[in-house]
């Protein structure tokens, strides 16, 4: 005997398959705006360290001036930390101010991490690098503070969540995600065998 398909649960059928091919291209379609958003997190922290790096390298005019570029003599840490003050570290951060082996990590460290994330390779030992200098720079500043050592007000706007933590967290934030794979060399990164065999260097 020849078998008739109800008409009526023949449309719940059609109208089942529909709703899921619908359900499933939004969800797809939020997936792909998701990694999207990641990726111009991602190249946008990049551009951070790269600029700091460039400007402190060339003396670009912004925070560096031409006469003191790392290029000319200057040096990239001594500025900043020598008139740190305020902070339980004030007199270790002087101390290392201006010394050359301080001034080369501080510069590699801002080339290495600004071209890791910002082609979305080797983002994990990247992510804690940066996380590190992040943490550092945040402690020369010490916006816990209200005062400096001098009395003067610190101008700390915040006690905790300042631009230093927001790096960091978008660091960790990419590191921790696909961030890499859309627009960036992740895959590729992934092939290299000392990677395939070292997951911690993706």
């Amino acid at each position: 005997m020849t078998s008739i398909a109800h008409p009526r649960k023949a449309a719940r059928t059609t109208t089942t398959a529909t709703t899921g091919g619908a359900v499933a291209a939004t969800t797809a379609v939020r997936a792909g705006t998701g990694a999207g958003a990641l990726a111009v997190l991602r190249v946008a922290t990049g551009a951070v360290f790269l600029w700091a790096f460039l400007d402190k390298l060339f003396g670009l005019g912004y925070a560096t001036k031409s006469a003191s570029a790392w290029i000319n003599g200057g040096s990239p840490t001594k500025g900043f930390l020598s008139r740190v003050a305020v902070g339980p570290f004030e007199s270790t951060f002087h101390a290392i101010a201006g010394a050359r082996w301080a001034d080369w990590l501080f510069m590699l460290g801002l080339l290495a991490i600004g071209l890791a994330v910002t082609a979305g390779i080797a983002l994990r030992p990247a992510a804690a690098a940066g996380t590190l200098m992040m943490l550092l720079m945040w402690a020369a500043e010490w916006p816990l503070a209200r005062f400096t050592s001098a009395g003067e007000p610190s101008m700390s706007t915040n006690p905790l969540i300042d631009y230093h933590v927001v790096y960091a967290l978008a660091l960790i934030a990419v590191a921790l995600t696909t961030a890499g794979a859309t627009r960036g060399l992740a895959h590729w990164w992934a092939t290299l065998p000392a990677v395939r065999d070292h997951t911690w260097l993706r």
